[in-house]
C-alpha cells in the first residue's frame, strides 16, 4: 500500500538525517583537534518497483566516509619534534601499549604529531604513540630496508646516558712538496698529528711522519716518500709504514703511482684505504687511490694539509633532537656534534579513504585502502616532513553549521511526513465507525 511506503520513507529519512547529524556533531567537536579528518554522510535513493497508477516510496539510505585524503592547514609551533606532512603521505607510528605487549610493531599512520622524549628515551606523542623509523648505521647512512612491510621499522629511541662514538675511518687530503725528493734536498721529514676517539670516547692521536727519499748524486728525482704512523694510545708504537711513489709524467703528475706496505694493513690501490690497528681496533685510513686526484699528492714546493675528515666523537650529553625535511632524525650533543640515528619514511596508499579510522587521529591500512609503500620523504608522490609544525583539523565550522541547519529542517520535514501518514491512517480507521 502506498501510504505504508510513505511511512517507511519518512522513517528512513529520520534515520538518515540522524546519521548525518552524528557526523556533523563529530566534526564540530573535533574542529580544534590536530590531524582530524572530517566525516561525511551521503544519501542514496532507494527505488521500488512501480507499476500502474500507484507509486511506492523507496526512501533513502545513508553511507558514511572519512575523508582521510583531505589536508588541513599547517600551523607553526615552538617544538622541534612537532611534525606534520607537507603534501601526500603519512607518518608511521605504533601504539606504546601494543608494542610493550608484543614487541612487534603494528603499523598505524597519522599525518601529524607532537613528539617528545619520554622517560625511556622513545619519541612519543601525548596520546601514547611512538614515532617509527629505520635505524641508521654508525656512519649515519641508512641500510636498504623493504618498503612494503614493517621489517626494519622500529620505534625511534635515544640513549639518555652519555654516549661515545669511536673513530673507525679517516680520510686525508694532503700535498707533499715535490722539490724535497730532488737530489741535494735536505730530506727533512714532515710531521702531522691526526686526532681520533677510542672506544671509551677518549681523545687519542696518530702521529704521521712523511720522509722524502733523496736520491744519491746523479739520481735526479725519486718522487718517493715513506709514511709512518704511530699510535699515542700504545705509547707511540709503530702501527703502519708505507712507501709511496708518485707519478712524474705530464698526464698524471703528482698522483699516487704505487704504494708498498712495509708494516701495517695492506694498502688497497682501488679504494685507497689502508687499515691500521690502533689500540681500540681497526681504522680505515684513506690516503687516495692510485691514479686519483684525491688524497695524497706531490706537487710544487709546499707541504699543505688540505683536509682531514673522520667519524667518531668524544663523550657528550644529548641536548636536542631534530627531524629534517627528508625524515632524518638527528641527535645533537653538547660537544657540538650531531649524529643521524634514524630515518622516518612516509607511507602512501592507493586509496587513503579506505583506511580504518582509529582513536587519536590514527589510521590502519586495510584491503580497501590497498597496500602501503614506504617512501623516503620528498621522493616519489610523497611530500616532505615539516618540523615545528602541526596540521589542523579539516573541519570547516561554518560549513558544518550550515549543514546542521539543513539537516534539522530535513529531519523535521520527515517527522511531518510521519505525522501526516499517521493522521491519514487514523482517517482510514475512522471510516469503519
Amino acid at each position: 500500500m502506498t501510504i505504508s511506503s510513505s511511512l517507511n520513507a519518512g522513517v528512513s529519512g529520520l534515520t538518515a538525517n540522524a546519521t548525518r547529524l552524528a557526523t556533523i556533531s563529530d566534526n564540530i567537536a573535533n574542529s580544534s583537534t590536530y590531524g582530524y579528518r572530517r566525516a561525511e554522510t551521503e544519501f542514496n535513493a532507494m527505488v521500488m518497483s512501480n507499476g500502474g497508477r500507484s507509486y511506492t516510496a523507496g526512501g533513502v539510505t545513508s553511507s558514511n566516509i572519512r575523508l582521510i585524503d583531505q589536508k588541513g592547514s599547517l600551523v607553526t609551533t615552538d617544538n622541534a619534534t612537532d611534525l606534520a606532512v607537507r603534501g601526500r603521505g603519512m607518518l608511521p607510528v605504533v601504539s606504546a601499549s601494543q608494542f610493550a605487549a608484543t614487541n612487534e610493531p603494528e603499523l598505524l599512520l597519522t599525518s601529524t604529531g607532537s613528539f617528545r622524549l619520554d622517560e625511556n628515551g622513545y619519541l612519543a606523542n601525548e596520546s601514547g604513540y611512538y614515532l617509527m623509523g629505520w635505524p641508521a648505521n654508525l656512519d649515519g647512512s641508512i641500510p636498504s630496508y623493504p618498503r612494503d612491510t614493517t621489517d626494519g621499522l622500529e620505534p625511534v629511541q635515544f640513549s639518555l646516558s652519555l654516549t661515545a662514538d669511536p673513530t673507525t675511518s679517516v680520510q686525508m687530503s694532503l700535498n707533499l712538496p715535490a722539490t724535497q725528493t730532488v737530489e741535494g734536498s735536505s730530506g727533512d721529514p714532515y710531521n702531522l698529528s691526526v686526532e681520533y676517539f677510542d672506544n671509551l670516547g677518549v681523545s687519542q692521536s696518530m702521529a704521521l711522519t712523511f720522509t722524502p727519499t733523496v736520491p744519491a748524486a746523479g739520481g735526479g728525482q725519486s718522487n718517493e716518500w715513506t709514511m709512518t704512523i704511530t699510535d699515542s694510545a700504545q705509547g707511540g708504537a709503530l702501527i703502519g709504514e708505507y712507501v709511496i711513489e708518485f707519478d712524474g709524467t705530464r698526464a698524471n703528475g703528482g698522483q699516487i703511482l704505487n704504494v708498498t706496505t712495509v708494516t701495517g694493513g695492506a694498502y688497497d690501490s682501488v679504494t685507497g684505504i689502508a687499515i691500521v690497528d690502533v689500540l681500540g681496533g681497526p681504522i680505515e685510513f684513506d690516503i687516495g687511490a692510485v691514479g686519483e686526484k684525491s688524497g695524497l699528492s706531490q706537487l710544487s714546493d709546499r707541504f699543505a694539509p688540505i683536509s682531514i675528515a673522520k667519524d667518531g666523537s668524544q663523550v657528550g650529553n644529548m641536548v636536542s633532537v631534530e627531524v629534517d625535511a627528508n625524515g632524518y632524525v638527528s641527535a645533537m650533543y653538547d660537544t657540538g656534534v650531531s649524529q643521524v640515528l634514524y630515518q622516518v619514511p612516509l607511507a602512501d596508499l592507493p586509496n587513503p579513504n579506505g583506511m580504518i579510522p582509529m582513536d587519536n587521529q590514527t589510521f590502519k591500512p586495510s584491503p580497501e585502502s590497498g597496500a602501503y609503500f614506504l617512501w623516503n620523504a620528498g621522493d616519489g608522490p610523497t611530500g616532505d616532513i615539516k618540523s615545528y609544525a602541526r596540521e589542523e583539523s579539516t573541519t570547516d565550522v561554518a560549513h558544518e553549521l550550515t549543514s546542521m541547519i539543513q539537516t534539522q529542517r530535513a529531519y523535521s520535514s520527515n517527522a511531518k511526513v510521519i505525522q501526516t501518514v499517521d493522521e491519514m491512517l487514523q482517517e482510514t480507521t475512522n471510516i469503519k465507525r
